[in-house]
């Protein structure tokens, strides 16, 4: 699930085809990542995961209507999910 939302996340980054996203389809891109968001935090609870990157995208889904703050949010939430993906993986595998 950190996968798929870091991905989305890192889609909504890329300037000018993100905030175009959005707006074109009147915000409801910021709605859909937040039911994500906490899809994945539920997710991470159960599972005793870290949970910084879900909390980090639902802060993020509801800033991100504002120019500048929603690329800068979108980067560091998109980095965030896929570093936790990645390290779950990591712990996974080792067990």
């Amino acid at each position: 699930m950190k996968w798929i939302n870091g991905s989305f996340e890192a889609v909504l980054a890329i300037p000018l085809l993100g905030g175009a996203l959005v707006i074109s389809l009147s915000w409801t891109p910021l709605l859909v990542m937040l039911i994500l968001h906490i899809i994945a935090l539920v997710f991470s609870v159960q599972d005793n995961k870290k949970k910084a990157g879900p909390i980090l995208g639902i802060v993020t889904s509801c800033v991100a209507w504002i120019p500048g703050v929603g690329f800068v949010m979108h980067v560091i939430t998109a980095i965030f999910n896929m570093v936790e993906a990645a390290k779950d993986e990591t712990v996974s595998k080792e067990i």
